[in-house]
């Protein structure tokens, strides 16, 4: 019997839970096919068997938390698709032997006796608990021997299943508490849903960063007349030549470069006693998926030009909306940018994305009537611009100047486009 472990899975990530079995108890695997879907507080992976076979045994069930290193499963190399694990098609033949032998005669042979183990070593062990483990479903490669000889006796046996039973009984008291808690605390009906790992994790890292930074927001607004007019001029031949559709990312994202570089403070992270001002510009851009927000990483934007940047952005989204993001696409990032305007949002005060220093949002295009420098009165495409900064690093004024830039490049967006 082989072993299916949680891998490792990346440096930070230590543990995850059981998202769904891609196969069944019985169903024949090949090694490094996938057998089970984790998820962890980034992304789902899928774990492969290492061994070809049927997988026999499943340890743990959809929604249970697991570490690094937990046996999930077990595959039998030996077995045939839809059979029972081999010790279980012993069974018969080894019973029928046993009621042969007379009780007394069993007592007296407690000679040791070899038994492959689901690590190929041999297991030593009495005829008395290699019964008894069978009645019990019990793996005698799992249970430890009191014995200095190593050998496993009854009572090894038992002490086993007393464990089993326990984590059983744990984790059926962990599942009923919640029900107990629902008719105690309301008089009317409530639907209780386990939180899932990513967004466990989402809701503690926004509590952190409102704790261990001292975050403020600024607001403006922008004029988006120019960008829409030039979007509009240009979409077709750029459709045409790039093969990918003009949006409004790629603008701001040039735009948030520019003012970066004029602004460097607002490129950077605190590190110790240290502030690490970063010379190079990857960029969050925050995606909703179905587990919750994710912001994948647009690595090294400024060398990209605007088809390379809006290619970028709608791989990674399309890749967040399949759940195939990899931990290569979300770490990192030096500066975030927010759309929630996606979803209608007016104004909004965007949380940091740590250890990122700022997020600028972005918001709703609403048609108002604007005062212009000659005092006609115009009905424009106005965007509400926020950013959300640390004023431990980030002072006010360079937060306010910064937002000022922004809205001076995407008001004028010519040169954006043509410098790239």
């Amino acid at each position: 019997m082989k072993e299916i472990r949680v891998p490792e899975l990346a440096e930070s990530i230590t543990e995850g839970t059981i998202a769904q079995w891609l196969v069944k108890k019985g169903d024949k695997v090949e090694k490094g096919d996938p057998v089970v879907e984790l998820e962890t507080d980034k992304v789902n992976v899928e774990v492969n068997s290492d061994h070809a076979g049927v997988l026999t045994e499943i340890l743990s069930e959809e929604g249970d938390d697991v570490e690094v290193g937990d046996i999930i499963g077990k595959v039998d190399e030996n077995a045939e698709a839809g059979e029972a694990p081999s010790e279980e098609k012993e069974k018969p033949q080894e019973e029928t032997k046993q009621k042969e032998a007379p009780a007394k005669k069993e007592e007296k042979q407690e000679e040791p006796a070899t038994e492959t183990s689901n690590n190929t070593q041999d297991v030593v062990a009495s005829p008395a608990a290699r019964k008894r483990a069978r009645e019990l479903n019990i793996d005698l490669g799992s249970i430890r021997a009191n014995d200095p000889l190593g050998r496993i006796r009854p009572e090894d046996v038992e002490a086993a299943a007393k464990g089993e039973s326990e984590k059983k009984a744990e984790k059926s008291a962990k599942k009923e508490a919640p029900k107990q808690q629902e008719k105690t605390e309301f008089d009317k009906p409530v639907e209780r849903v386990k939180m899932s790992r990513r967004r466990q994790t989402i809701a503690n890292r926004l509590v952190e960063v409102q704790h261990e930074s001292a975050m403020l927001t600024t607001f403006n607004e922008v004029d988006l007349t120019a960008v829409m007019k030039l979007r509009s001029e240009r979409k077709e031949k750029f459709l045409e030549k790039h093969g990918v559709k003009l949006g409004f990312m790629s603008f701001f994202t040039k735009a948030a470069i520019g003012a970066l570089k004029e602004f460097p403070y607002l490129n950077a992270e605190i590190q110790g006693k240290e502030l690490v001002l970063k010379k190079f510009y990857d960029i969050g851009i925050a995606v909703s998926a179905e587990e919750g927000l994710v912001v994948p990483v647009v690595r090294d934007a400024d060398k990209l030009d605007f088809a390379g940047v809006e290619r970028e952005i709608g791989n990674l989204a399309e890749k967040a909306r399949e759940n195939k993001l990899g931990l290569n696409d979300l770490q990192g990032g030096t500066f975030t940018i927010t759309n929630g305007g996606t979803f209608g949002s007016m104004l909004s005060t965007p949380i940091l994305n740590a250890p990122q220093v700022a997020i600028l949002g972005m918001h709703n295009i609403q048609k108002r009537p604007m005062v212009m420098p000659d005092d006609s009165i115009e009905v424009r495409p106005m965007m509400y611009l926020a950013l959300s900064y640390d004023h431990r690093i980030v002072d006010g004024k360079d937060a306010v100047k910064f937002l000022v830039r922004i809205k001076q490049l995407l008001e004028d967006p010519y040169d954006l486009l043509l410098e790239g």
